[in-house]
């Protein structure tokens, strides 16, 4: 991969490039920028300096070996460089923008310049939502598997609602999908935490944001915003690009718009050419995505490629018509990996990952998407449900489809785009041929289809069949074209070349071409016979790089070779070149009729390349109907072969019913080796357990049993079958989460803050059908600010928002909630606790990870530190310490004894006759006081007597006992 050959040029040819390159402006990936710059020539190679050639080095080689330093000073003050052949630098550059979120420039020698090349000057500039300078070299061998959406963002207005402290904002949105040319906008209000912005975010998959640039001092109220703005971004894992604010204005979208977008997407415009945009074009009205939309259009650059005019659809994305899930939702529920761990997890650790069983690039991206926008209407969930028990119940018909159709589709979109760029060769035509050859039989086994439902068949018909039909009718043509011009038998070879019979001139080409090659051979033979040499094992006929052709004979052959008749060209290790008069003309005519052939061969298959191009809107809507079947077969596969198969759950319209879950499992966790899942049922009941608070040991499963619920939710409304033995799940609006410590102290955002920045946008987010996930909360502060804020928490999810909720807390106090509130349910994860034989011998606990009704007294933190193998006197102390709390806290731990209702019931009336009989000396009247009155010796006689009469009652009840033993 490392060529020292390469290194050494480098410092030789840079004496004025240290300077030049001093000059820059300052980026580094540090700073999310990385710069490579071209050395061309005759052998291209890529080169990096200063800090990108110490992240070349660690990240590329994991070496610092490969990295020498130019100019004076060596190591102490040279620059740092390092050198990389053109494949390897085309790993580099898809790593950095897919993976590492990182921006990219490439330089290239300034013209005119001789062999030492000093300067340089900027060429492509690349970013993760913007790929299009690149896409050639990232993707030659590799396929798109996620969409480079970039988006643009306009706060517009701050308006203040009367009595609301918190204020709504107008954003207006733009984003763009250049591998597919799809413009979109979206404007909505929204609140100080930008939870819809957040939402939308998600939703789309985007990787980079441009927004307008603050002012310097950063105090205004716009400001303050767009750093609000920049951390919600930043927590998605989105690069942020900064624009001028002059960008975002309205002035010339109205003119550019129209130029872009092809003539399907303004219908109105053809019947009234002269109408204006803002008419043809209803996007245009909203009142801020305009400004957004100008601004991507000009960061993106697309009009200055022509092959983007008149090819771009336009939508409006709106916010409701999927399930909103923020970037907390997403790493609870793992969804997907985390941004910068892209591919570098286990398949099976993400739903993602677990899910992918799709054959197709194009299926992918669209697994990914779908994920993470979850449908929220029941009609169309049910269409994709009822797909999926199609392919669960015909195991034969499924694999068909995968192993033999599917997973010899290529990208569609990507070649569809070479052929729109004029990028395509007969390769890529060919590529699209194979796929209507498949095409046939790919639609008779989906006609052969195995299902007792012809609700099910009539829907595959209407979705997938009728339409595959009409791609097959459209394409017929397609592979008519091909078959008269390409040369089928050389596919074989893998030469893809034109008939010679489709053109006169080519034919007339080939015919002189073929009576050139049979001179060469009559030559051959003849000069065969004058040597007396065997053909081709002795004497062979080769055309050369250098020479052409000629003839080669081994050193020792070529002894006697007589001068007069042959001309010696040259001798390498391999043997003597030779040739003669007539071989020397024959090469020269084949070498100008192959160039002849070449050119009019190119010409040809221009025209070929530009006739296959009239397809791409066929290919491309082809395309997303592969890819829908890739994902719904993928969903059918993993169904059946999860370790028990999953079931179609029953999906309820939204705010109808309960979640009820039969034998409810992680699809995630149960995968896993060396893992034996235990299911536990889950039953959340509409104004009786909606909100249940889950209390136990730590590591008895209660963080997995809250989310699997939620994972479970979002597979059902995104169609897939779920892991559970029995279902029934309402649509939920959406999945908001409160999981573990979102740590950012490096952005100066302490756990605690973090956890109530997620916890605000739950209460400021959630409604009456939303799904709330909240483990641990109020662990960041002291305890009984913690336990103050989470009571108030769960108390207003549960009495104000009255959304379905599952809270884990280790606060046992919390649990009295269910006493001021008749919906709330306490459960606890069951742990099997151990008698001990002697006073010092640990008590043995088993976690049995089955969640049941109840309340949980104990976490046994010690007994995990313990497990974790912490030094024993730390564990002593820990448990003396425990215990001092403990009996600071009041005694009353021994009212912890599970007493029924009538027991304590029947305690209650015996101290009830106790006081009535002890009344009852006074006569149940008032006393004047006497001066014969008891003594206190005697009235304590007297209440003896009393006691020792009602004493068997007393000891008889275990609950009086217990209370008793408390004073």
């Amino acid at each position: 991969m490392y060529d020292k050959e390469k290194e050494q040029t480098d410092t030789v040819t840079d004496p004025g490039f240290i300077s030049f390159f001093n000059k820059l402006p300052q980026k580094s990936p540090e700073t999310g920028t990385l710069r490579l710059f071209h050395r061309t020539g005759t052998d291209a190679y890529y080169a990096v300096y200063g800090p990108d050639a110490q992240f070349v080095a660690t990240h590329v080689y994991h070496t610092n070996s490969v990295i020498k330093y130019l100019g004076a000073g060596g190591r102490a003050a040279g620059l740092p460089s390092v050198t990389m052949k053109t494949t390897v630098a085309q790993m580099l550059l898809r790593e950095a923008l897919t993976i590492k979120q990182l921006k990219v420039e490439i330089w290239v020698p300034e013209s005119g310049q001789g062999k030492k090349v000093s300067k340089f000057v900027l060429d492509k500039e690349a970013s993760p939502g913007n790929l299009q300078a690149v896409e050639d070299l990232l993707f030659v061998d590799t396929d798109l598997t996620t969409a480079p959406i970039v988006m643009a963002i306009k706060i517009a207005s701050v308006a203040a609602s009367s009595g609301d402290k918190a204020r709504l904002k107008t954003i207006g949105i733009a984003f763009a999908d250049t591998s597919v040319r799809e413009l979109g906008v979206a404007d909505f209000a929204d609140n100080d935490l930008f939870s819809n912005t957040e939402s939308l975010i998600i939703q789309l998959s985007v990787k980079e944001a441009i927004l307008p640039s603050g002012t310097a001092s950063g105090n205004t109220d716009r400001d303050v915003d767009l750093n609000k703005l920049k951390a919600v971004l930043d927590r998605c894992g989105v690069v942020v690009t900064e624009r001028k604010p002059s960008e975002f204005s309205t002035k010339n979208v109205a003119d550019d718009l129209p130029r872009l977008l092809s003539a399907a997407a303004m219908p109105s415009a053809t019947e009234n050419t002269s109408a204006d945009a803002s008419v043809t074009i209803p996007q245009l009205t909203l009142p801020t995505a305009p400004s957004a939309l100008s601004a991507l259009i000009t960061y993106l650059s697309l009009l200055s490629d022509p092959s983007n005019h008149n090819a771009f659809s336009i939508r409006t994305h709106d916010l409701g018509q999927f399930m909103r899930l923020d970037a907390s939702a997403l790493r609870a529920l793992n969804l997907t990996e985390a941004p910068g761990n892209v591919e570098t997890t286990t398949r099976n650790t993400t739903l993602l990952g677990l899910l992918n069983k799709c054959k197709t690039a194009q299926g992918m991206r669209l697994l990914g998407t779908w994920l993470k926008q979850p449908l929220v209407n029941l009609h169309e969930i049910k269409k994709r449900q009822n797909l999926v028990q199609m392919f669960v119940d015909d195991t034969n018909s499924r694999r068909t489809i995968q192993d033999e159709y599917l997973k010899y589709m290529p990208d569609l979109h990507r070649l569809s785009k070479r052929f729109q760029r004029s990028q395509a060769s007969l390769e890529d035509v060919v590529r699209v041929y194979q796929v209507v050859l498949k095409l046939p039989g790919m639609i008779e086994a989906l006609e052969g289809m195995q299902t007792e439902e012809n609700e099910y068949f009539n829907l595959l018909e209407e979705m997938c069949l009728q339409k595959l039909k009409e791609h097959e009718g459209s394409l017929s043509k397609y592979s008519e074209m091909v078959e008269q011009t390409l040369d089928l038998k050389e596919l074989d070879k893998h030469n893809y070349v034109i008939k010679p019979d489709y053109d006169p001139r080519l034919q007339e080409l080939m015919e002189k071409l073929t009576e050139v090659r049979d001179g060469l051979d009559d030559e051959h033979r003849e000069v065969g016979e004058d040597l007396n040499m065997q053909l081709d094992k002795k004497l062979h006929l080769e055309n050369n790089a250098t020479y052409g052709y000629c003839f080669r004979l081994t050193k020792n052959d070529a002894k006697g070779l007589s001068t007069k008749k042959y001309t010696e060209l040259g001798t390498t290790k391999s043997g003597v070149f030779f040739t003669t008069k007539k071989l020397k003309r024959l090469a020269e005519d084949y070498q100008e009729y192959s160039n002849k052939y070449t050119r009019t061969q190119s010409g040809l298959v221009k025209e070929v390349v530009n006739i296959a191009s009239t397809y791409t809107p066929v290919l491309e809507s082809l395309n997303n109907l592969l890819a829908q079947l890739d994902v719904l077969l993928s969903f059918a596969h993993v169904s059946v072969n999860a370790p028990e198969a999953y079931v179609k759950p029953e999906i309820l319209q939204s705010g109808e019913g309960s979640l009820i879950l039969r034998d409810a499992r992680h699809p995630c966790l149960e995968v896993q080796d060396d893992v034996s899942f235990i299911a536990n049922d889950v039953e959340m009941i509409k104004d009786q357990s909606e909100f249940q608070i889950i209390t136990g040991p730590n590591m008895g499963g209660k963080s997995t049993y809250i989310r699997q619920v939620g994972v479970i939710a979002l597979m059902a409304q995104v169609g897939c079958f779920v892991p559970c033995s029995e279902a029934r799940i309402p649509i939920f609006d959406s999945i908001l989460c409160r999981v573990g410590a979102g740590d950012s102290q490096l952005k100066g955002v302490s756990t605690f803050m973090a956890e109530m920045l997620e916890t605000a946008t739950i209460l400021r987010s959630a409604t009456k059908n939303s799904l709330i996930i909240i483990d641990e909360l109020g662990r960041g502060t002291s305890t009984y600010d913690g336990f103050g804020l989470a009571w108030a928490i769960s108390e207003h999810i549960a009495s104000q928002i009255r959304a379905f909720c599952l809270f884990a807390t280790h606060f046992h106090e919390l649990t009295a909630l269910d006493q001021q509130l008749p919906h709330v349910k306490n459960l606890h994860v069951v742990a099997h606790v151990g008698e001990k034989a002697a006073k010092d011998e640990k008590r043995e606990i088993t976690l049995l990870y089955k969640v049941e009704p109840g309340i949980s007294d104990q976490s046994f933190g010690i007994h995990v530190a313990e497990l974790a193998n912490f030094p024993e006197n730390v564990v002593k102390l820990a448990k003396s310490k425990a215990d001092e709390l403990e009996d600071f806290s009041g005694d009353d731990k021994n009212m912890d004894v599970e007493v029924s209702p009538e027991v304590t019931d029947e305690g209650i009336r015996i101290v009830e006759d106790f006081l009535r009989s002890w009344a009852s000396t006074t006569d149940g009247e008032d006393v004047v006081m006497e001066e014969e009155e008891a003594s206190p010796e005697q009235q304590l006689e007297q209440l003896k007597a009393h006691v020792d009469k009602f004493l068997p009652q007393i000891e008889s009840n275990s609950w009086l006992k217990s209370l008793l033993t408390t004073f």
